[in-house]
């Protein structure tokens, strides 16, 4: 196991870097590629279609650069576009779902609230969740891109109104878990503990998505030296100069690069 190749990691924005930072805790020693299609975002509200597209090119753009493995850190995509890539890419790719079945076993009262994109809810995949794990729960769903929006621009002023009216109807309702089915989500948790209490339980799958990479990494003899000093890539297709700050805010620091991206794909479509 001595593979310094780096893992790629995706997302529509920088919700993804929830995930990322939850790879780089298990896996020090790794190099990362964080993508960011910051044209295209958000993926939540845009057609099958259109989001398999996009995950096709972020991530032969990662082949390109000898990646490794390949983390999908939406689970818009992942439902669009997980299954694909594996049979297409030929690399281990490990990609998200909603955390129904964590929350199962955690609710008390059988009541579960989950918060994700439009993408996401609508998907054959959440509805395979849902006939799985959540037989004999009441399962209430909330479509939350404003909160994508949120994190993205670093509103503060009117983010906790956001999630005020995202979070309150669940509960109100009885929810006593609360799943984040969006990697956006996890960066509005302080606001979200606050607003739900300490009966109430927060889940996502950001470590859950780390140690099952981590598992396939090692399992494939892919690992990298356990002396290696992992570094961080960051591209977007989006401006860098005006998002820098964004992920300055999120991450804590890095530099961040145009992702070379074919001149066809370069143009967002309407979804």
């Amino acid at each position: 196991m001595d593979n310094p190749a780096p893992i790629g990691v995706f997302d529509s924005g920088f919700g993804g870097l929830s995930v990322l930072r939850a790879v780089r805790a298990r896996q020090p020693a790794e190099n990362l590629i964080y993508c960011a299609d910051h044209a295209w975002l958000p993926w939540g509200e845009r057609d099958v279609s259109c989001v398999r597209e996009r995950a096709r090119v972020l991530t032969t753009e990662l082949m390109g650069v000898g990646a490794k493995a390949v983390v999908v850190a939406c689970n818009t995509a992942t439902a669009a576009a997980a299954d694909w890539l594996r049979a297409e890419s030929g690399l281990p790719v490990i990609a998200m779902e909603p955390a129904v079945k964590p929350a199962a076993a955690a609710t008390r009262g059988g009541i579960i609230g989950v918060l994700g994109t439009g993408g996401t809810l609508a998907s054959a995949r959440f509805s395979a969740l849902l006939e799985r794990y959540g037989a004999g729960l009441e399962v209430i769903t909330r479509p939350a891109p404003e909160l994508v929006a949120a994190v993205e621009s670093g509103d503060s002023a009117h983010r906790r109104q956001l999630v005020t009216d995202a979070v309150l109807p669940l509960i109100e309702r009885g929810a006593d878990v609360i799943v984040l089915g969006c990697t956006h989500f996890p960066f509005l948790r302080p606001e979200i503990e606050a607003i739900v209490g300490p009966e109430v339980a927060v889940i996502d799958t950001g470590s859950a998505v780390a140690r099952e990479l981590q598992r396939r990494v090692i399992s494939g003899g892919l690992a990298a030296p356990s002396r290696n000093a992992g570094t961080e890539r960051f591209w977007t297709t989006g401006d860098p100069q005006a998002l820098r700050s964004t992920l300055h805010r999120l991450w804590g620091g890095g530099e961040l690069e145009r992702m070379p991206i074919p001149a066809t794909a370069s143009r967002p479509r309407q979804s």
